[in-house]
Parts: C-alpha cells; structure tokens; sequence
C-alpha cells in the first residue's frame, strides 16, 4: 500500500502524515465521518495521527483520487475472481445500472448536475464487481464494463440501444433487458419495419415469444429474441395511469401506442429459446431488482450521498471512499454465508404473468 501511495502521487514523503496507512486513516475519517476539514485535522492532530492544518488535508486529499481508484480496482478484481469461479457450477449473471448523488452547491442543485455510478452486481455471490465514476455528462451504458465471456447481462429500458447491446454478444456474453416500444428500430428479418404495438393489440394470449431484428447506425441488424408478457389487469391500470401522469406532468401529448405498451412488459433478450422458455426470461429479468436493492443497501448503511464541497477532486474522493467502504462491507458479510433471504432470492417464485 505504501508504494502504491507513493507511485499515485498521493504520497510523497513523510512530514505531516507518516505513512500512507496513516493517509488512508485520515482520507476516510473525513469522508466516512462526519467532520469537516477543520474538526478532522484537529481531530487527527489530537490523536497523534497527523499535525496537518484544514488546508494541508484539502491538497491531500485532491491528491488521492488515482490512490482510491486504484485500491478500489482491487478489491473489485478479487470480487471478480470469485465471481468467475462460480461460472463452472451455474451461469453468471451480472446486473448493470447506476445510481446518482447531487453535486454541492446551488448552482448544481438548480442545473441538475450530479455524480453518477455505474456498477456491476454479480449473481449469485451478490457483490458489486465494477464501478466506474462520472459527471451526469456519462450516460448509462451496458457495455461499460468489460465483458466476462459467458456471462448473461441484464439491465433496465435505458440500456437498449442496439449497437451496445451487440458489443456485449460480440465480447461473449448474453443480453436481457426490458424495451420500450419506441427504444429501438423493430425490423423482420427480410428489413421491414416490424409493427409491436399491432401486434401487442391483437394478442389474445397475453405473450409474445418471437425472433426480432433491431436496426443499427452502421451495421446489419442485430438478431435478438423479442419476449412481450401482458401484466395482470390491475397491474396494467396502474401502468396505464402513471403514463397519462407522466405525459401530463410534461405537458405532453400522450401516443395511442403508449398506452397500449403500457400494459406490457417488454423484453428483448439472446438467449436461445430451445434453452430459456418465455417463462424463465421473466424470472431472469425479475433478478434485475437485487442490485435496486444493493444501492439502497449502500446508500443507507455506507452513507453514500451528495459528497460535501464543490471541489470535483475532493468529491470524487468522497465517493470513492464509500464505495470502497461498501465492497469491504460485502466482504465480511458474505464470511457469514448466504442468508435464507438471499437463498430465496434467486429461487423461483413468481408464475409467467408477474412483472417487477
């Protein structure tokens, strides 16, 4: 650890702090604690471990995002060790999504900035195994995060986009994520325009297993698997009524074809239908909830928030710090072996016609 403080830049020679375990120490006092500047050098000072003022620690601090970054790529790497490991006795399935923090400060309040977190959750072990950190300017991206071939990747509406959900399969891996009815160019396979709100409205059955092509920018379209399963009716009530309030709370027009979509989920998927029925591809997709949950967890218990300060580095550090907190959280949770709860999980529970 001492050299790799030194190699990062974070630090250089002992005088105010001694060692780089004593920086770590006082790196995350500051931001897993609840002093500021002042109070923690004070704080520190009183402790005998470091004699730094308020402004010391602020260039320190600015100084040891590509330290956190690193140690965080660490523990992430053991994290995926494991995760590959379990491959041999059942697929691995990673949850992809991102959360948010607001950045400080009222300019960044009004203007809607933030700091956002992409990550990676693995099943079955249940641990994040990639995070990568970015202005609201990085947008959410299913092929972020390299690939483990073999993998099954599922994700939320905001991830099909054809060409990423491509770069996935060509790395090895599989695809399953939910679709809205105008997130893609919906093609047959001879190139013409594929209708799926006709065939959402002639459906008598409530499903719809059928292959689908998706139109890229550049290249040939892309063959996937398009699983539609009409949600319960007081379900779809509720779906459709959130939609008019959605449309109404952005003063617009709300489309025929929306409201018809509404009362469906909507999945598209690459894994082959003589080895995952319509069925299974739901409970599949009803997975996508434990990392929702696994955000919370972080967000509650690690106490990651809107860091303090303006200052990008300081707030990168802030939130680096969390989540290095919440991986070595995971670590000694999972000492304690799989809880009931987290068996039950990845149980089957739910007939053909549940959504999530």
């Amino acid at each position: 650890m001492e050299q790799e403080a030194r190699a990062t830049g974070a630090f250089r020679r002992p005088r105010e702090v001694k060692s780089g375990v004593d920086l770590l120490h006082l790196i995350l006092a500051y931001c897993l604690g609840e002093r500021g500047l002042r109070l923690t050098a004070a704080w520190a000072e009183a402790i005998g471990l470091a004699s730094l003022s308020n402004v010391a620690l602020l260039g320190r601090l600015r100084n040891a995002v590509p330290w956190l970054e690193s140690i965080l790529a660490r523990l992430l790497a053991q994290v995926a060790g494991g995760s590959r490991g379990g491959i041999a006795g059942g697929r691995l399935i990673r949850l992809v999504d991102a959360t948010t923090v607001r950045k400080a400060g009222k300019s960044a309040r009004e203007s809607g900035r933030l700091w956002r977190v992409h990550a990676v959750f693995d099943l079955p072990g249940e641990r994040f195994s990639a995070f990568e950190l970015t202005d609201e300017k990085g947008a959410e991206r299913i092929n972020r995060m390299a690939v483990t071939p073999g993998e099954l990747r599922i994700a939320d509406r905001v991830h099909c986009r054809a060409d990423e959900l491509a770069d996935v399969i060509e790395q090895g891996g599989d695809v399953l994520v939910r679709a809205a009815w105008t997130s893609a160019r919906w093609l047959e396979k001879n190139g013409k325009a594929y209708d799926i709100i006709g065939d959402l409205s002639k459906s008598t059955t409530g499903v719809i297993d059928r292959p689908i092509w998706l139109g890229r920018k550049e290249a040939a379209p892309l063959p996937l698997r398009l699983v539609a399963i009409k949600m319960p009716k007081a379900k779809a009530v509720n779906a459709v009524a959130e939609a008019r309030a959605e449309a109404k709370s952005k003063q617009r027009k709300i489309q025929p074809g929306t409201l018809i979509a509404a009362e469906w989920v909507i999945l598209i998927t690459s894994l082959d239908r003589t080895e995952h029925a319509t069925d299974q591809v739901l409970e599949l997709y009803r997975l996508r909830w434990r990392i929702e949950i696994a955000f919370k967890r972080m967000k509650s218990l690690a106490g990651l928030a809107g860091p303090p300060g303006e200052c990008p580095e300081v707030a990168k550090v802030w939130v680096l710090c969390h989540l290095i907190a919440a991986l070595l959280t995971e670590a000694q949770l999972a000492a304690f072996g799989d809880s009931p709860r987290r068996a039950a999980a990845h149980a089957p529970t739910c007939g053909a016609f549940s959504t999530c």
